[in-house]
């Protein structure tokens, strides 16, 4: 190919890209429609919402057609956008993040997090028995269970910064964050630290805690909750729309959650999730109370951070955090909230 060729295909990619930025940004600045237009269907991956809806009654003013999808986590979210079978799912701070970074263009249209997030945590790091970790410096030279991609993931690596290491410091151990994989491979004593969340917290002490097993506070943020949609779904305005008034009962289901604990553990830990009353009274002391801010500036700020980190540690492309957010939704689940009071 000529110089000439070669200059003229570059040129016309970047126009290329640059129109579908454009088109992306001008869709996203487009004003919602005030009504969801007749006929709207939206595919929804959010069953812990789905259940709160149905508990709390305001599943009754869904003005649209709801098809419920039982899909959760990140992986399974992006694999059901990529087959155009889901319209909006629920995850935690780092999906949309790495859906961009995988040609999967999705934004952030709800966020919610935990009104102490220090004393609340998610996650907690499991030590294996005979592993000498009492702080996070103790994590040098120690085996840690990795999870690139997911929120565990990105949890490690925050902590390894924060206690002044780098990875080649510590060895990462990858290993997939389910079920109870982390727990198994920290009493077998494959890794010697593993980031463990829910109910395998409580269950990894009480099993393993006779033989060893501690666990180690990091005292980082990790609680970060999103609904995120690709951007064609996005740029459908009566989806959009649809998306809009579903973001509002969002909010209002996650304040039902946390003024009805009881109702919760009863109907969705125990009724639905098949967890002991113990295992679910544990869960709704470690989650706390969920809020809904009205500004995204600090989210932003920490998603900045995030995006900065994993693209030094993993060796991606760091791009601007407004990427992944549509800012039309932002004061939607508040706003809901104040108006519901």
């Amino acid at each position: 190919m000529t110089l000439a060729k070669t200059l003229k295909t570059a040129l016309f990619g970047l126009l290329t890209l640059g129109a579908i930025h454009s088109a992306a940004t001008a869709q996203a600045n487009a004003p919602l429609l005030p009504k969801v237009p007749p006929g709207t269907v939206l595919t929804i991956g959010d069953p812990t919402t789905q259940k709160a809806l149905e508990l709390s009654g305001l599943v009754k003013e869904l003005t649209f057609e709801v098809k419920w999808a039982n899909i959760s986590g990140g992986p399974q979210t992006s694999e059901a956008f990529r087959a155009r079978a889901l319209d909006v799912g629920s995850v935690a701070e780092i999906p949309s993040i790495f859906a961009n970074w995988n040609n999967l263009p999705v934004r952030n249209i709800a966020y919610r997090e935990r009104r102490d997030p220090i004393a609340n945590p998610i996650y907690r790091f499991g030590i294996a028995p005979g592993a000498d970790v009492k702080t996070l410096a103790d994590f040098r030279g120690k085996r840690i269970a990795f999870s690139p991609g997911q929120a565990q993931g990105t949890l490690v690596l925050r902590a390894i910064h924060a206690a002044g290491l780098k990875k080649s410091d510590v060895t990462l151990v990858e290993l997939p964050s389910t079920g109870d994989v982390y727990p198994k491979a920290l009493a077998s004593k494959q890794v010697d630290i593993a980031p463990l969340g829910g109910v395998n917290i409580r269950r990894y002490i009480a099993q393993y805690g006779p033989d060893g097993a501690t666990l180690v506070e990091h005292g980082l943020r990790d609680d970060p909750g999103h609904l995120y949609a690709p951007q064609w779904v996005l740029d459908d305005p009566a989806k959009a729309a649809a998306l809009a008034e579903y973001v509002g009962l969002w909010a209002r289901a996650t304040e039902w959650v946390n003024q009805n604990p009881e109702t919760w553990i009863r109907e969705y830990y125990v009724g639905q999730q098949g967890l002991s009353r113990e295992d679910g009274e544990y869960l709704v002391k470690l989650t706390g109370e969920q809020v809904v801010p009205d500004s995204w500036s600090d989210v932003k700020k920490r998603h900045q951070e995030t995006i900065d980190l994993l693209a030094e540690e993993l060796g991606y492309e760091p791009y601007d955090v407004e990427t992944i957010f549509d800012n039309r939704f932002e004061k939607l689940g508040a706003a809901a909230l104040a108006k519901s009071q």
